[in-house]
């Protein structure tokens, strides 16, 4: 019987240990972001972006559609938004390109609902313009 006793003793000690390591490693884990693949479109109404997976588990965005009659330096099919990284739940960073003055940016995005927000961010992140977009599929 003791050597039964002393058998179970190092299953259950096991057992606890690979409880207190799965719970560690779920809580040192990033929390998962919400699903802003899709299409979206402008707040003025002017353009609709593709947010799709782009490699490397990022989000990249393509202008797919410009407001005929918009005055901007924008093209369908250019990239905007790149390698778009979860940072947190429901907020990606990466990098943002400005087709009015041919800068890339620092990018951030944030998900709430059917609404998205993202902001091109310079100087360390201290100047950031944002601009929100609505879901469209």
């Amino acid at each position: 019987m003791t050597s039964r006793t002393i058998l179970r003793v190092p299953f259950a000690g096991l057992a606890f240990a690979s409880l207190a390591f799965a719970v560690l490693a779920l809580a040192s884990s990033p929390a998962f972001s919400g699903d802003a693949a899709g299409t979206w479109l402008r707040e003025s109404g002017a353009s609709h972006v593709r947010i799709a997976p782009c490699g490397g588990g990022a989000l990249c965005g393509t202008l797919t559609w410009i407001k005929p009659g918009t005055d901007t330096k924008a093209k369908v099919g250019q990239r905007i938004f790149f390698d778009m990284k979860p940072d947190g739940t429901d907020s990606w960073k990466g990098s943002a390109f400005n087709p009015e003055d041919g800068q890339t940016y620092a990018g951030k995005m944030s998900l709430s609902g059917h609404s998205l927000t993202t902001a091109g961010c310079a100087m360390g992140g201290m100047i950031c313009k944002s601009t929100s977009w609505t879901r469209v599929n």
